[in-house]
Formats: structure tokens, C-alpha cells, sequence
């Protein structure tokens, strides 16, 4: 029963992903292809950078719940974060930082981890199926959230063309 709920979040998700890719086409064809920095700064970018680590995040979290019951499968987990606020520290710090943050943005790269050391299992699956339910609803709520910022950016910058 529990994997029905996972298969139609999992649904629920992929038609939210439509929705990102018809909001980022919309933003390309209200500035002619190029970026939203000079409106936005930097935090459209940053959004887009956001919703695609999110994005991969929950498939690895999926791809984790899925092999709950592979013998010797070891759970996998990716990070960002921390990465991506340290150049964003530094870059913010630099003479140039507009810049300098965009850079940083395009540049930061996420790493996809796997979990060796922890086995709770005779049969090797190192899968806490508790964490990853957890881990599922909070990125789902983080992309959710990511997700309704953008909207609203797009919403605000077709407010302000309507009225020219």
C-alpha cells in the first residue's frame, strides 16, 4: 500500500516538472532567450539551479525507496548545499560580485554519494525506508517551494509588461 502513495506522489511530481519546463519557456520567450539577471539578479538563475538539484535529489531518494528490498544495495544521497553557499560566499566577497555570483551558480555542481559503512541488514541493504520517506515529503516541500517562487517571478514580470 505504501508504494501506491510513492507511485502517485511520484506522478504528482512529474507534472509539476511540466509545469517548470513551461515557466522556464515562458521566460525565455519574454526576454528573447537571454537571462533574467538584469530584471531578477541573480535569483531566477539561482531557482533554476535549485529545482535541478531538487529534481535530482528526488530521484535518487526514489531510486533508494525502489531498492528497498535489493540485497546489498547501498543507499545513495547528493549534496549541494554546502558547496553551492561557499561559492556564493566567495563570489560575494569578489570586486565584481553580480558577476561573480552568476559564475558561481553556473559553475556549482552537485556529487551523488553512496553509504558503505552503514548496514542495518543481514542481506547488506543499507535502505532506511523511515529516512527516506522523510527525506521524499522535505524535498517534494522544497521544490514545491522553489517552484512557486519562479511562478511568482514570471507572474510579476507579465503584470509589468501587460501594462506597457
Amino acid at each position: 500500500k505504501k508504494r501506491n502513495y510513492f507511485f502517485v506522489f511520484f506522478m504528482c511530481l512529474l507534472q509539476n516538472f511540466d509545469r517548470v519546463l513551461n515557466i522556464l519557456k515562458d521566460k525565455r520567450k519574454f526576454l528573447g532567450g537571454t537571462g533574467m539577471s538584469g530584471i531578477y539578479g541573480n535569483g531566477v538563475s539561482l531557482t533554476e539551479k535549485m529545482l535541478d538539484y531538487l529534481w535530482t535529489r528526488e530521484t535518487v531518494t526514489l531510486n533508494n525507496i525502489a531498492n528497498v528490498d535489493t540485497p546489498g544495495f547501498k543507499s545513495q544521497y547528493i549534496t549541494f548545499e554546502d558547496e553551492l553557499s561557499r561559492r556564493l560566499s566567495e563570489a560575494s566577497a569578489s570586486g565584481s560580485p553580480r558577476e561573480a555570483v552568476a559564475q558561481a551558480i553556473d559553475s556549482s555542481r552537485l556529487r551523488i554519494h553512496t553509504t558503505r559503512s552503514e548496514t542495518t541488514r543481514l542481506d547488506g541493504n543499507n535502505v532506511d525506508m523511515d529516512q527516506e520517506q522523510v527525506q521524499l515529503v522535505r524535498t517534494a516541500y522544497e521544490y514545491q517551494y522553489m517552484l512557486n517562487s519562479l511562478s511568482n517571478d514570471i507572474s510579476r514580470l507579465k503584470s509589468v509588461a501587460r501594462t506597457f
